[in-house]
C-alpha cells in the first residue's frame, strides 16, 4: 500500500480527494491536515510515502511546507496540487524537493497514476505548466527584492516597508526601483502584481 498524507485547507476538496483516492486498491490516506504549518508534525506521526500539498493554505504555503517536509522526511515524495498554474511556483517547488506538480482540474485517475509514478522514483509535472515555466525563464528578482515587493503588494507605504523589513527608506526605494525596472512595470503595485502572477512572490 502507498501511504498518503493529504494537505488541503478546503474541507470539501480534501474530502473529495480522499474519497477518490481511497477507491484505489493500492493507496491509503494515512493523514489529513488543513494547514501548511501542520504538515511536518502529521507526516512525522503518520510516516507517509507521498504527501499531496495544496499551495494556498493558512499557516504556511504548500511551497514552504514542502521545503520543511523535505528537510525533515527526505524519503517522503511530495506532490503539489494547485489551482494556480504559475510558472514561478513550479521552479520554487522543484527547488524545495517536490517531485510532482499537478493542477487540480486534472482527472482523478491522473492523480492516482502520479502517486504511483513518484513512488516509483519518477517526476510528474503538468506538461502545460512545464512549458510555461521553461518559456518564462528564471525569476530575475533577488530575495530582498522579493521581500520588499511582497510587503508592497499589501499596500504598505515606503515607511511601512522599511519598518517591516528593518531597512532604511532609501534602501527600500532602491530595491523597489530595481524590481520595477526588471519587471518592466510602471510602479511598485504593478511590479508586485506581475511578480505574483508569475509565481515569483
Amino acid at each position: 500500500m502507498i501511504r498518503v498524507l493529504l494537505a488541503e485547507d478546503q474541507a470539501m476538496v480534501r474530502g473529495a480527494l480522499g474519497a477518490l483516492l481511497s477507491l484505489e486498491d493500492d493507496i491509503e490516506i494515512v493523514a489529513e491536515v488543513a494547514r501548511g504549518d501542520a504538515v511536518v508534525a502529521a507526516a512525522q506521526a503518520a510516516q507517509p510515502d507521498v504527501a499531496l500539498l495544496d499551495i494556498e493554505m493558512p499557516g504556511a504555503s504548500g511551497l514552504d511546507a514542502a521545503a520543511e517536509l523535505h528537510a525533515h522526511l527526505p524519503a517522503c515524495r511530495i506532490i503539489i496540487l494547485t489551482t494556480f498554474g504559475r510558472p514561478g511556483y513550479l521552479r520554487r517547488a522543484m527547488a524545495s524537493g517536490v517531485v510532482g506538480f499537478l493542477v487540480k482540474d486534472a482527472p482523478a485517475t491522473q492523480l492516482a497514476a502520479a502517486i504511483r509514478r513518484v513512488t516509483a522514483g519518477e517526476r510528474v509535472v503538468d506538461p502545460a505548466l512545464a512549458m510555461a515555466a521553461l518559456s518564462e525563464g528564471e525569476n530575475p528578482l533577488t530575495d530582498r527584492e522579493r521581500d520588499v515587493l511582497a510587503v508592497a503588494a499589501r499596500g504598505a507605504s515606503i515607511a511601512e516597508i522599511a519598518e517591516t523589513l528593518v531597512l532604511s527608506e532609501g534602501t527600500v526605494r532602491n530595491y523597489l526601483s530595481v524590481a520595477i525596472q526588471k519587471l518592466g512595470a510602471q510602479n511598485r503595485i504593478e511590479a508586485a502584481r506581475i511578480a505574483e502572477q508569475k509565481g515569483w512572490l
